[in-house]
């Protein structure tokens, strides 16, 4: 048994990878599914295709690999954070869409809880902000919302999950209900310090803690798949949050590594070691990821609007076909135009956090047209970035030593790559595997399996690409960067 399934369930798809002992690729699939718009700012994905491309990816790639479950070591499962889901315990059927971590539904009940004055406690807890993103607000609105919810699940009927939880439930038929500490981080109801459910914040909000599942570490077993799945049962042995299992797959392992993450939205990582750093710049501390029962801390800052920009280029304006028109695209932009486009479309995200805020574009002229709104939409992504960084750097206490590593899809865009080295005026490292976050938690599997060495010796394996330098001259730079800085004030002024 020397294979790896790695299943990465994310926002628009999920993917199955079948990864040898070695970390090497060995097949893949991949399945998209439908997004559920019920509402302005509600954003929901049905469980069943959820479970459905989940099951259906992982059968494909064992076939395509020409394995079967009998060469599979272990599964690790990677998510998207924060999405809620609330199921049945004795039926396992859902009792609403999932809510997903975009969904604004909420927002009124964070402003609102933020004028009650419980956002200091809440931060000092779990590390975040009170904000629709998370999951326990989500979970309260169900309850609020489904006809006796509330009642059945104090009485332990019903059970809660982010989407590693409920995948794990559908793999082992409903026989275990876990989660792992990164997951688990991202609720807005675990006490990131004592590695507890944070019961005063489940009384503030009125939420049953029968409804929490139980909490592991991010390398354990957490269960078997059933037999009739994949023709035998299969430990999973690994699971991490996405953003955590690209900072695993990264090998951001030491105490000042980032990693910067390009898919739908954009996230960045800067690993704190065992320091819990309390930001004072509205970012979030997160747990990075736990091993053998010890934490390891992060600063994270979160946006949005990443490749969801390019997508809009495509479907909403439709000046593109395909997502790789738009580096030809950018490079055609009158050198002498400046548009500036915020993508605010759900929202800013760290370090502003302004739920309320929608896109706006700058600098428009008579000759503004598909070029230079596509050199914006792209720019508009390394200004994001250095927001964040910025606000890492001032929490951190220091410009962290070294470069940014960064995956995810949007990093095949050497133009988008270039400019964001020029404007954070640090080098940024592409790795050769830039899907990191399967692969990170292909590792995390393997670990607990016996097959993968130790982190440090996993560090060593980590192989660069491309590195992207910095070519903008200071001066360019800062104006620039003043320029966004000038934008995005005036968008929050709207």
């Amino acid at each position: 048994m020397t294979y790896i399934l790695a299943i990465d369930q994310g926002t628009t798809s999920s993917r199955a990878i079948i990864f040898d002992a070695r970390l090497r690729v060995k097949a893949s699939a991949q399945e998209e599914f439908a997004q559920h718009y019920p509402n302005s700012g509600w954003v929901e994905h049905a469980p069943a295709d959820l479970w459905s491309s989940v099951a259906g990816t992982a059968r494909s790639a064992i076939e395509r690999a020409g394995i079967d479950a009998r060469d599979i070591a272990a599964i690790g499962i990677t998510n998207q954070r924060e999405t809620t889901l609330l199921w049945d315990r004795f039926s396992g059927k859902p009792l609403h869409n999932a809510i997903v971590w975009q969904d604004r539904r909420t927002a009124d009940l964070c402003t609102k809880l933020k004028e009650q004055g419980h956002e200091a406690m809440v931060t000092a807890r779990t590390g975040l902000l009170l904000d629709p993103y998370f999951s326990a607000t989500k979970l309260k609105w169900l309850l609020d919302t489904i006809p006796d919810a509330r009642a059945r699940a104090a009485r332990g009927e019903l059970a809660f999950g982010t989407v590693d939880s409920y995948l794990i439930w559908q793999l082992t038929g409903g026989r275990v209900h876990v989660t792992d500490a990164t997951n688990a981080a991202r609720t807005m109801l675990y006490n990131i310090g004592t590695g507890e459910w944070d019961a005063e914040i489940c009384g503030l909000l009125d939420i049953p803690m029968a409804l929490l599942p139980e909490v592991r570490d991010c390398a354990a077993t957490f269960g078997h798949t059933r037999a009739d799945l994949f023709g035998r049962e299969i430990p999973i042995c690994g699971v991490a949050g996405d953003q955590q299992a690209a900072t695993v797959g990264q090998a951001c392992f030491d105490p000042g590594m980032m990693k910067s993450t390009y898919g739908t939205g954009c996230f960045a990582l800067l690993n704190t070691g065992a320091n819990m750093v309390s930001s004072k710049n509205r970012l979030l501390t997160t747990i990075a990821y736990r091993l053998n029962g010890k934490p390891t801390y992060a600063l994270e800052g979160s946006l949005f609007i990443a490749g969801a920009v390019v997508q809009w280029l495509r479907d909403g304006l439709k000046i593109i076909r395909e997502a790789k028109e738009t580096q030809p695209l950018a490079d055609l932009a009158d050198p002498s135009q400046d548009v500036v486009l915020v993508p605010a479309f759900t929202g800013l995200g760290a370090p502003y956090w302004r739920p309320d805020c929608r896109g706006a574009i700058y600098g428009l002229t008579r000759n503004s047209g598909p070029a230079e709104l596509a050199r914006a939409a792209l720019e508009s992504v390394g200004y994001q970035t250095r927001d964040l960084l910025e606000a890492m750097y001032a929490d951190w206490g220091a410009k962290p030593e070294g470069v940014l590593r960064v995956d995810g899809g949007m990093t095949a865009s050497d133009w988008s790559m270039q400019f964001l080295s020029d404007i954070i005026g640090a080098p940024v490292d592409r790795p050769v595997v830039t899907e990191t976050t399967a692969l990170g938690v292909a590792y995390l599997a393997g670990l607990q399996a016996g097959i993968c060495p130790e982190p440090a010796e996993f560090q060593k394996s980590w192989a660069l690409e491309r590195r992207f330098a910095p070519q903008m001259d200071e001066t360019t730079r800062a104006a620039k960067y003043a320029r966004w800085q000038r934008a995005v004030a005036a968008t929050m002024s709207l």
